[in-house]
């Protein structure tokens, strides 16, 4: 297990460097008593830094209602250098909730808008591989703490928006208390990948894993190109499948051997075996 990125441990504004997330959904009742309960969801923006959390409650999932978020996060937490956030296709295995959120983050017309908002506003927007959810644990991390408290806040009551809105602030508060004492403490642990491993090559020939396909049913690919971070660990593959290229974590990756490591021992022995055996006979 690698050290952790730099944005993650030095000095910097808070939110300088951003993760960002949805979660939900949840249900606020409407104004008047005839209306159903409607769905809405939080935004939830983590600082890499600091571990900070800012929440914005938007009310559907449309690109205005994302880039409105956005626009709010700007204004009261100042322009960011750089946002991470999941790829799109990773809401393709999940459930029938976030099927809505997909399509969303994977329409055209909402990359242009989130594009072209992030030139005029002098920022970067960057995605993790596909399918890598590990690599953003930061902000995953911040969703599960959120629904946590939202949860456990609301029980079986249905607030009005403004209320929600109301209880969204006062649960983000809570992130900036203990940070400074505990977090670069626990960033150190070292829960799993302490041993180093073979790094994968150019012209692997690998199984893509698929969480929704059975063992056998995972596609092949070769690498053809391998990104390495700042200390020259490789951590993603780029790969030529049959319908094109993608990206993918390594840990995604099954390796095909193309040779075989275990060699039959010669059996060839020059005679010496059995002149030594003809010698003792006599």
């Amino acid at each position: 297990m690698a050290d952790l990125p730099k944005d993650r441990v030095q000095d910097s504004p808070a939110f300088s460097v951003t993760g960002i997330d949805y979660c939900g959904p949840f249900y606020y009742k409407p104004d008047g008593r005839t209306r159903t309960p409607t769905k809405c969801y939080i935004s939830v923006f983590i600082c890499f830094a600091t571990k900070a959390v800012w929440l914005e409650l938007v009310k559907d999932l449309t690109t205005a209602g994302f880039l409105s978020a956005l626009k709010r996060f700007v204004a009261t937490r100042g322009i960011p250098r750089c946002i991470w956030s999941d790829n799109a296709t990773n809401f393709v295995g999940a459930r029938n909730e976030l099927e809505n959120l997909r399509r969303l983050f994977m329409s055209e017309k909402h990359r242009d808008a989130v594009h072209n908002h992030c030139i005029n506003n002098g920022f970067n927007w960057k995605f993790i591989p596909p399918r890598s959810p590990h690599f953003g644990g930061l902000w995953e991390a911040a969703v599960k703490m959120a629904k946590q408290h939202l949860y456990r806040s609301l029980g079986s009551s249905l607030f009005g928006f403004d209320e929600l809105r109301t209880l969204v602030c006062q649960i983000q508060a809570i992130f900036w208390k203990r940070w400074s004492e505990e977090y670069l403490t626990l960033l150190q642990q070292r829960a799993k990948w302490r041993t180093p491993q073979p790094s994968i090559q150019v012209n692997d020939i690998v199984c893509i894993k698929d969480e929704n396909l059975p063992p056998l049913k995972w596609p092949l690919a070769r690498v053809i190109d391998i990104i390495a971070g700042a200390d020259g660990t490789v951590r993603v593959a780029v790969l030529r499948t049959p319908s094109g290229t993608t990206r993918r974590a390594v840990n995604k990756l099954c390796v095909l051997p193309v040779e075989d490591p275990v060699k039959s021992p010669g059996l060839s022995t020059g005679g010496s075996m059995f002149g030594a055996a003809a010698v003792n006979s006599s």
